[in-house]
């Protein structure tokens, strides 16, 4: 934005002036994109690795559903940057290619609020349900999320004239780098009562051992029983 990348529905006139004198701009910020593609997608592993215990105790799956759109995102805006980097390459003569390329552009970029919803949905819910992000962070990644979707939806209004829908986009988009700034932030920091994985097999018979064995620890030698049991039989002097 600050090189004078035109907004959506610019005409081509300006499209051409932008791409033609602005090739090294474009292609910085496609250097860079790949990177911001991998450090998304380890945000969203790292999300769910936190909240996915939390989402099986209570039969659900909202952090997948927020990691779904983080790589679909990434895959939408690959196609943003490729068609960039095509404008880039593509001769003023070529004005015809150039208002093709544009147009899908502007598609891709609309649509990418689709997982960009998906994925604030998914990771405010589950966010907000396992206690690691506060109500207000949960309410503006929900509001960002209906925002975007919206803009998403009136897409055929917003390539040609965006107007009002195109403030919407601007706006949801706004939000969502505040919120996953905050996230992100609430990831790293540290935590006070370490989380401790707790093996699970079938059923529950291992996770019972397990626990059996640690309620064991501290008993005396001759009250100590097979994992196999399973209750532990007290003294003779308390059964007295």
């Amino acid at each position: 934005m600050p090189a004078g990348l035109p907004h959506t529905g610019a005409e081509t006139n300006d499209v051409v002036q932008f791409f033609t004198t602005q090739q090294n701009t474009v292609g910085l910020a496609s250097a860079l994109a790949p990177i911001a593609w991998v450090l998304a997608t380890l945000f969203g592993a790292g999300a769910v690795s936190v909240l996915w215990r939390s989402d099986l105790e209570q039969g659900t799956a909202w952090s997948l559903v927020g990691f779904a759109g983080v790589i679909m995102q990434n895959i939408t805006f690959t196609g943003v940057m490729a068609t960039r980097l095509a404008l880039a390459s593509t001769t003023p003569q070529d004005s015809s290619t150039i208002a093709g390329l544009w147009a899908l552009h502007n598609a891709l970029f609309i649509f990418n609020g689709t997982f960009l919803a998906l994925a604030m949905t998914g990771l405010s819910i589950s966010g907000r349900r396992a206690g690691l992000i506060r109500r207000w962070h949960s309410g503006i990644g929900l509001l960002a999320a209906a925002l975007q979707f919206g803009s998403a939806v009136l897409s055929p209004l917003a390539i040609d004239d965006p107007g009002t829908v195109g403030l919407l986009g601007l706006v949801g988009w706004l939000i969502w780098v505040v919120w996953i700034v905050a996230y992100g932030i609430t990831l790293i920091r540290p935590t006070s009562v370490p989380i401790q994985a707790i093996p699970n097999n079938r059923r529950t018979g291992p996770v019972e051992s397990f626990r059996s064995d640690h309620r064991q620890a501290d008993l005396p030698d001759g009250q100590r029983r097979h994992p196999a049991q399973q209750r532990v039989e007290p003294p003779e002097s308390a059964q007295a």
